[in-house]
């Protein structure tokens, strides 16, 4: 049997980098003054889903929700072997929160139509909120396994998988379809050359208008030639806005978000005041002595 494989990940900011001058007024992040990385535990669904390709023959479409440079997690997604990818995309999207985002990947899921699994990344590095996944299995109405980390057996209408679970792991089973968050525990897979060398020229619609945007083409004609001819390559990324997806306004972007960030501050620790200590037993003793003094010890 064959199965279909949603995997929606996430481009993210560098964490590292983040700083109270990489903030909007609004309280969103200025995602253009950052660069961009593949949010690490979306590569682990990811490469999860690879593995059920690799074992059982499923495909695997990868989906993302964020502006048109998202793409590029998308065809990093094809460089490792997904099958198909959708971006998600329109300025009615901005701001969102996680119910927001939930909602709006949950549209793009029945857009998509029949699937057997949804994978995400147990987080994202931008929010460590770990809420995306399970809101999304509420909005699809699917039962979750969340902090997956192994799938043992996929057959008959079921998956039982291997959780970690604080001191030890656990051994579920969920009836298909199923969405499931993966922890780091495996190691994703690197990029293939081949692939990259094929697919390093799919485009979305909104890359071909840029890309050939000196071309003599009207509208019309481009998306009838350039857009034929990716698809028959199996070139081109789907691109869906929030009409496309029959999100409705009120429920995405800002509008669709009660969470508001107030303010970001960025943390520097400095050293304070240090005092050399001999290692000596003598140097040791008095240190001893000098913590039970002060009642830092004792």
């Amino acid at each position: 049997m064959s199965y279909t494989v949603l995997v929606f990940v996430k481009q993210v900011p560098d964490t590292q980098n983040i700083t109270g001058e990489a903030m909007k007024p609004d309280g969103t992040v200025n995602r253009a003054a950052l660069p961009a990385i593949f949010n690490p535990e979306d590569l682990n669904a990811l490469e999860l889903a690879l593995q059920l390709k690799d074992r059982f023959g499923a495909k695997v479409i990868v989906g993302t929700m964020g502006p048109p440079a998202a793409a590029e997690v998308l065809r990093a997604s094809l460089y490792r072997g997904a099958d198909e990818c959708i971006l998600l995309t329109d300025r009615a999207f901005a701001g969102a929160d996680t119910l927001a985002t939930s909602y709006a990947l949950s549209c793009c899921a029945k857009k998509y139509g029949k699937f057997d699994l949804v994978l995400c990344g147990r987080q994202a590095i931008d929010g460590d909120t770990a809420q995306v996944g399970p809101q999304l299995a509420e909005k699809l109405g699917l039962p979750q396994l969340a902090y997956v980390e192994e799938v043992l057996e996929l057959g008959g209408g079921k998956i039982r998988i291997k959780r970690t679970i604080e001191g030890g792991y656990e051994v579920l089973e969920a009836p298909l379809p199923v969405l499931m968050t993966v922890i780091e525990g495996n190691h994703p897979r690197p990029m293939n050359a081949f692939r990259i060398m094929k697919y390093k020229r799919a485009r979305t619609k909104s890359e071909l208008a840029r890309d050939h945007a000196d071309a003599n083409y009207t509208d019309a004609e481009f998306l009838a030639e350039e857009v034929e001819n990716l698809a028959g390559r199996n070139l081109l990324i789907h691109e869906w806005s929030a009409g496309e997806v029959n999100a409705a306004p009120d429920r995405i972007g800002l509008a669709g978000s009660p969470t508001k960030v107030k303010t970001i501050q960025s943390v520097v620790l400095t050293g304070g005041e240090a005092k050399s200590v001999e290692p000596t037993d003598a140097g040791i003793g008095g240190l001893i002595h000098e913590l039970i003094e002060d009642h830092t010890l004792g």
